[in-house]
């Protein structure tokens, strides 16, 4: 600003003298003019104090069938800490950081007795939680019923804010969420299906949990998109997870003659459930599945037929985004992984960062950190660029809600790894770019 520019100049002209009164009065006034005193000091001349630590809870799935998604979380939360060394700095104060971090052991029970723990035994300021309808809803409920602002993720917004009785026109009190919606992902896998000629008829993998009975809903789920699409479903129905023989949907698929496979399994469900097919001659152009094809070992565990297969990709080394919290861009923070842990670069990496780079802008923003209410609104009024992308409440598309871009992806042999992903359709978010094209599982 200009005033600096003069105060600057006014020390660097007589450095061995100090400022009198006058002077002092006649700089800061002109500061203040152009936007305050606290802007135009240098750091030391500050006002600074140090605050109470701010408790943030963590909870994911660290062991059990979802395990897979919290895989990272070591390497994530030790980079988070090294950030907040030094502390937060919220208004003149720097409050140290505390981060407690509960395994959910990918049960919902579990996820909620923790969170119950964290709020009423540890009193944890703000709550961050990830990584599917088992975890991030109970956790959620939990804040809600408690009044403890909470940040949620790694869930399809649908399962999370109608799983929970969401209601439009009121939404949450203390919970938000962000991710994308069985809208984008519908909108991905159609997209990589039109690609290449198939008789569209689907079939379908939804296990009976939170993810598959919102996949399968009949109003907001894939059905109806579809169907309008000008594909035909064919659906065998709920199956319970950790199954062990998928024998019932595959006879059905091959009378069928389904083409495409599609559904959101569990990783374990998956495995056996593709090995099944092969064993039994099903082999279908397309499998485009969610949640258990997201992570390279999951299709590693498939050998030579986890080549082809498909995925949504929330996040990945080529997403075009940097760090608010650390400034490090996603192919940096994917590279690191590699780096400090040897092992390939997965897709909870960036969500699980930016649950944590959002906690430090809200709580920096709150008008008081002891008031929950006031983090509960700070929350709201987010607007924040972040490693997975833009994250703002304001647009809906329900309270609570923010979206965050989508794109898909085919697995393929890699180079230093056995798998990669590609991405192969941009059109929901053209930012994101691509590097092929989708190509069948087996020919015409």
């Amino acid at each position: 600003m200009a005033s600096e520019k003069r105060g600057r100049e006014s020390r660097e002209a007589s450095p061995a003298q100090s400022f009198t009164r006058r002077e002092f009065l006649r700089i800061t006034t002109a500061s203040g003019a152009a936007g305050g005193l606290t802007g135009f000091l240098p750091t030391a001349a500050r006002a600074q104090k140090t605050g109470r630590a701010i408790k943030l809870g963590y909870v994911s799935p660290q062991t059990g069938p979802l395990a897979g998604f919290g895989e990272a979380d070591t390497f994530v939360v030790g980079g988070v800490r090294k950030a907040f060394a030094k502390g937060l700095r919220v208004g003149d104060t720097v409050h140290p950081i505390e981060i407690l971090i509960r395994d959910s052991q990918s049960d919902p029970n579990r996820a909620a007795e923790v969170a119950s723990r964290l709020i009423l035994s540890d009193k944890v300021d703000l709550m961050l939680v990830a990584s599917t309808p088992e975890t991030t809803n109970p956790v959620s409920d939990q804040c809600e019923v408690n009044g403890t602002p909470c940040i949620s993720t790694v869930a399809p917004w649908q399962p999370w804010f109608f799983g929970r009785n969401g209601k439009p026109e009121t939404g949450f009190r203390s919970t938000y969420h962000f991710f994308w919606g069985l809208e984008d992902i519908i909108a991905v896998f159609i997209d990589m299906w039109n690609s290449l000629d198939t008789n569209k008829v689907v079939g379908a993998l939804w296990p009976n949990d939170g993810d598959g009975i919102a996949w399968s809903d009949a109003k907001r789920g894939f059905p109806p998109a579809l169907a309008a699409a000008g594909y035909k479903v064919i659906d065998p129905g709920r199956f319970p997870n950790l199954s062990d023989d998928f024998s019932a949907q595959i006879s059905a698929f091959k009378a069928a003659k389904v083409e495409i496979v599609t559904g959101v399994p569990l990783p374990p469900d998956f495995t056996t459930f593709w090995k099944q097919a092969a064993q039994q001659g099903f082999r279908p152009k397309i499998a485009s599945v969610g949640k258990a094809l997201l992570f390279p070992r999951s299709v590693e565990a498939l050998g030579d037929i986890g080549d082809g297969l498909s995925t949504e990709v929330w996040w990945s080394p080529s997403h075009p985004f940097s760090s608010s919290l650390t400034g490090i861009s996603a192919a940096g923070l994917a590279h690191d992984y590699t780096k400090e842990t040897k092992k390939q670069w997965t897709q909870p990496i960036g969500f699980i960062h930016a649950l944590f780079e959002v906690a430090a802008d809200v709580l920096k923003r709150a008008a008081s950190i002891d008031d929950k209410s006031a983090i509960a609104a700070a929350i709201k009024g987010a607007n924040l660029k972040t490693i997975v992308g833009p994250i703002s409440w304001a647009r809906g598309p329900v309270p609570n809600v923010a979206k965050t871009p989508l794109v898909g992806g085919q697995w393929g042999k890699g180079a230093g790894f056995r798998f990669d992903v590609t991405i192969v359709t941009n059109k929901t978010a053209p930012q994101i770019p691509t590097a092929g094209k989708l190509r069948p599982i087996r020919s015409a």
